[in-house]
C-alpha cells in the first residue's frame, strides 16, 4: 500500500524538529541584543555566488550587525569543495539548521531517515517533487564528512534577537516546528489559519517571526493584542522570488533605513524598519555553476533549473499582505511581473 499525501519520506514532520512558540519568551542571548542591523538569510540552497553578495551588503552595513543564517544553506553544492567553503563562511556567523542540515546531520539510514529530505511538504506539493528532493538530500549526503555532519547537529533550531525595541523570533519553518508550513503564503490566506498565528505571537512574546522554508515569500502583517505583528518570510536566499527578477531575498530588520537600489519592499514597525532586500548575481555564471553539479537530466535540474531561469510565477502584490492597512514604505515602482526570463 503506498503511503498517502501526508505521510512518507518526504512528507511527514519528525517529533524531533519541534519545539513550543513559548520558547521564543526567553531572553535573546548577549550576543543578539541591542542590534541595529540584522540580515537574516534563509534558503541560500548552496549558491556560492549569493553567498557572496550576502556577504558584500552585510560587510557594507555600519553599527552593531549580525548575519543570522536560518537554514538550507546547503542544497545545490553536491561538490564537496563548494560545500565546505560554504559551509565555513556561514558558521563564522550566526546558523540554524534547516530540515536540510538537520538530515545530512543524522547518519544515514537511522531513524530520521525516514524523513527523507525532511521537508515535511503539505498535501499541494506534487509526489514528484518530493521524491525528487528526497534523492537530492541522498547525494548530497555525499559531500559532507564526519566533521561537518557533526558541526549541523550542533546547530540550534531557534534563535531570538532584539533589534531596537522590536523582539524578533527566528525560525527555519514556523513557530512550533524548523520544517513547519505554518508562515507558507498558501496557508495565511486563510483567516482561521491567521487566527492560529496570532496564538504562536501571543505565546512567543516576539513582535517578528523571521523564517523561510516554504521557496516562496510572503510578509504578513497581523493585529493582536492591540499591536502590529509580522511574519516575515523571506523566500529564497539562493533563487529567484519574483517572476522576471531573478535576485534571491533576504530580510532585513535594523534601526536605519536600507539606502540602495536592492530593497524590493519594506514596512516600518515603531522606528524599525522591516525589508526586503534583494540579492542580485551574475544569472549566467549562476547557471553555469548549477549546472556543473546538477546536469539535466538530474533531479535538481528537473525540479529547479526553471525557477533558477525565470523565477516563479509570483509577483510583489502576492508577497506583502496585511489585515489592517499598514503603511508601507519604499515599494519598487517596477512592473511586478515581466515577459522576459
Amino acid at each position: 500500500m503506498s503511503a498517502s499525501p501526508s505521510e512518507g519520506a518526504g512528507r511527514s514532520c519528525p517529533l524531533h524538529y519541534r519545539y513550543l512558540p513559548s520558547a521564543f519568551a526567553a531572553a535573546a542571548p548577549p550576543a543578539l541584543r541591542g542590534v541595529e542591523v540584522l540580515y537574516v538569510v534563509g534558503g541560500l540552497y548552496g549558491n556560492e555566488l549569493a553567498l557572496y553578495e550576502v556577504l558584500r551588503l552585510f560587510d557594507a552595513e555600519r553599527g552593531n550587525k549580525r548575519l543570522v543564517f536560518n537554514g538550507d544553506f546547503h542544497w545545490f553544492d553536491a561538490d564537496p569543495a563548494v560545500f565546505d567553503r560554504i559551509q565555513r563562511s556561514v558558521l563564522a556567523h550566526h546558523a540554524l539548521r534547516g530540515n536540510v542540515e538537520t538530515e545530512l546531520a543524522a547518519e544515514a539510514g537511522v531513524a530520521q531517515d525516514d524523513a527523507g529530505c525532511g521537508c515535511a511538504y503539505p498535501p499541494w506539493v506534487g509526489d514528484e517533487v518530493v521524491e525528487r528532493s528526497n534523492r537530492i538530500l541522498r547525494r548530497l549526503r555525499s559531500a559532507a564528512g564526519p566533521l561537518q555532519r557533526a558541526e549541523l547537529a550542533a546547530l540550534p533550531m531557534w534563535l531570538r534577537a532584539d533589534v531596537g525595541a522590536l523582539k524578533v523570533g527566528i525560525v527555519h519553518g514556523d513557530a512550533s516546528s524548523l520544517a513547519g508550513w505554518g508562515f507558507a503564503q498558501e496557508h495565511l490566506r486563510d483567516a482561521t489559519h491567521r487566527d492560529t498565528v496570532r496564538g504562536w505571537f501571543g505565546q512567543a512574546g516576539v513582535d517578528v517571526f523571521a523564517c523561510t522554508h516554504t521557496c516562496l515569500p510572503v510578509f504578513q502583517a497581523l493585529r493582536t493584542g492591540g499591536s502590529q505583528r509580522w511574519v516575515c518570510n523571506n523566500g529564497a536566499a539562493g533563487m529567484p522570488n519574483f517572476q522576471g527578477d531573478r535576485a534571491g531575498l533576504l530580510t532585513r530588520i535594523a534601526c536605519h533605513p536600507f539606502d540602495g537600489p536592492q530593497k524590493r519592499f519594506g514596512v516600518t514597525q515603531g522606528h524599525v524598519f522591516i525589508d526586503a532586500i534583494g540579492i542580485a548575481v551574475d544569472a549566467a555564471e549562476v547557471q553555469r555553476r548549477f549546472i556543473a553539479q546538477w546536469p539535466p537530466g538530474s533531479d535538481a535540474h528537473h525540479s529547479y533549473f526553471e525557477r533558477i531561469t525565470r523565477g516563479p510565477a509570483y509577483g510583489l502584490e502576492d508577497a506583502v499582505r496585511c489585515d489592517d492597512a499598514p503603511v508601507f514604505v519604499g515599494i519598487d515602482e517596477r512592473p511586478t511581473r515581466s515577459s522576459q526570463g
